[in-house]
């Protein structure tokens, strides 16, 4: 078993067994696990990013209408599928973020979009693996509260890679 593979496995155990669950008890009932892109090497990328000069607050709305307090951090660039994409990466206390909305968005990618935690890498650079995407619990159930991807970091290329839109019956 991969690493990957172990990882989905332990996160697929935690939301069918485990109270902190964002899964309700009755979805808990019923589930079979997450589904998922198979793991995708070409996704797994060390970026440069260019630092923004001033690190703009961002009041990120969340889907029960409150508002999170973010800052814009940097911008990635990369290549999927022969195309360019950019990305912002933002910045809070509790570390670094990485929402994005792919063109796979509510055909096999949920809506409103999927996180990453990039981890920061020397010299301006970050490991953005798109294989640990992941939906926010909102996706599972509305009593949660999260933020929706800022219209920057909506992408025109598909990321086939991570987690795909929940499907309660799966």
């Amino acid at each position: 078993m991969t690493e990957l593979e172990e990882f989905r496995a332990e996160k697929d155990d935690f939301f069918g067994h485990d109270v902190q669950s964002p899964l309700t008890p009755q979805q808990r009932r019923d589930f079979r696990g997450l589904n998922y892109f198979p793991e995708n090497p070409s996704l797994r990328l060390e970026l440069k990013a260019e630092p923004f000069l001033q690190k703009e607050r961002i009041e990120m709305q969340t889907s029960t209408g409150d508002v999170q307090i973010y800052f814009r951090h940097s911008r990635i660039q990369f290549p999927v599928e022969g195309q360019e994409a950019e990305l912002t990466i933002y910045e809070s206390p509790n570390g670094f973020f990485l929402p994005f909305v792919d063109s796979l968005a509510g055909k096999e990618t949920y809506p409103a979009g999927r996180y990453l935690e990039p981890e920061e890498l020397p010299g301006n650079r970050f490991l953005v693996d798109f294989n640990m995407a992941y939906n926010p619990y909102c996706a599972y159930n509305d009593h949660w509260s999260c933020p929706l991807t800022p219209f920057e970091n909506r992408l025109k290329v598909p990321i086939r890679a991570g987690e795909k839109i929940f499907d309660a019956e799966h």
